[in-house]
């Protein structure tokens, strides 16, 4: 019996759920309010939908970004100095067909 409630503080301690904060959670609540106006209501889907994508994995605790050296070591030094909202909105402004804005403006 010891040796499960072991196992079962080993896996709480390496989840996410043991870091995850009410700030964690806002930030869903607002990635999840953010998707479903992109998806549900269509309100600018090409750009909500990757930001509301973005702010949920963001806030997932716990993805061992700061101990595997690599691609994560990549994605995180992307992150730390803000490279990647640029190129969001550069891709999205690239795949954005402004033709009828600029037929009937």
């Amino acid at each position: 019996m010891e040796a499960f409630v072991v196992a079962l503080q080993s896996v709480w301690n390496d989840s996410g759920f043991s870091a995850f904060t009410m700030g964690h959670a806002i930030m869903m609540l607002v990635g999840i309010i953010l998707l479903y106006l992109a998806i549900g209501k269509g309100f600018e889907p090409l750009l909500l939908s990757p930001i509301a994508f973005g702010c949920l994995l963001a806030n997932v605790p716990k993805t061992g970004f700061e101990d595997q050296p690599g691609v994560m070591q990549v994605i995180l030094y992307g992150i730390n100095h803000e490279i990647f909202p640029p190129l969001i909105f550069l891709g999205v402004g690239a795949m954005t067909d402004f033709g009828p804005l600029i037929a009937n403006p």
